[in-house]
């Protein structure tokens, strides 16, 4: 969607994002909640998501920060899950953001979300003033959701049991839905092998050792199956 002459770059981000803006306030109240169901103070939310702004990450980080756990799991855990954002760069239409100021933010606040609403066939016109209003309205809804939550969550809430499964439940209806969009079982099977593997070898560490057993069994596939694909030129004398 690219802005009419008589439409705005910000009416035209309110109205591509206004949707989702609700929705990561939605989401943002359940991070709120579950931060003060663990016994931590309610600021914890605004300053997680304000400064980690990493979604999902976010969920496992009040666990550890409640737990302690050492901050080499934390970052080491964090660069895993977020490594996908390394690459969305390359197509991400920063060059289209005015000012230094506006382009660290563009980059700063790059979410799964805003990299899907700002990207496409027609990035290269968006504007400016599109881009920052859907990455800046994002990360505002996600900060305000969760600093509620919170603050609801210390008031009235406090003693709700099964608020700590909220991280569980959203990964297992993810990762139900991404297996009912590809059935790809090879991955589904390394990925339960990885988490009983880790499980067994080192309980404490299970999460960190999952997911490195996973990267490398994925790594170890991608190349067994580049080895035994037919080569281009092998296909065309078969033709």
């Amino acid at each position: 969607v690219s802005a009419t002459p008589q439409e705005s770059g910000f009416r035209e981000g309110l109205k591509v994002a206004g949707m989702m803006f609700l929705g990561f306030i939605t989401m943002g109240l359940g991070l709120g909640v579950l931060v003060t169901s663990v016994g931590l103070p309610w600021w914890v939310a605004p300053i997680l998501s304000g400064l980690v702004y990493a979604g999902s990450v976010e969920f496992l980080l009040v666990g550890m920060i409640a737990s302690m756990a050492p901050l080499t799991l934390i970052a080491s855990t964090t660069l895993l899950i977020n490594a996908r954002h390394l690459v969305y760069g390359i197509s991400f239409p920063v060059q289209n953001v005015n000012g230094v100021l506006g382009k660290f933010l563009s980059m700063y606040l790059l979410s799964d979300e805003a990299y899907a609403l700002n990207t496409g066939p027609n990035s290269h016109r968006f504007s400016s003033s599109r881009i920052l209003t859907v990455s800046l309205g994002l990360w505002g809804s996600w900060v305000f959701g969760s600093t509620l939550g919170a603050i609801l969550g210390a008031s009235y809430l406090s003693h709700l049991k099964g608020v700590d499964f909220v991280m569980t439940g959203m990964f297992l209806i993810l990762s139900i839905d991404s297996y009912s969009a590809v059935k790809d079982n090879k991955t589904a099977i390394a990925a339960v092998f990885s988490a009983v593997f880790a499980l067994i070898i080192a309980p404490d560490s299970m999460l960190l050792i999952a997911l490195l057993t996973l990267v490398v069994l994925l790594t170890i596939r991608h190349f067994v199956e580049v080895k035994h694909a037919p080569s281009a030129t092998q296909e065309k004398t078969d033709a």
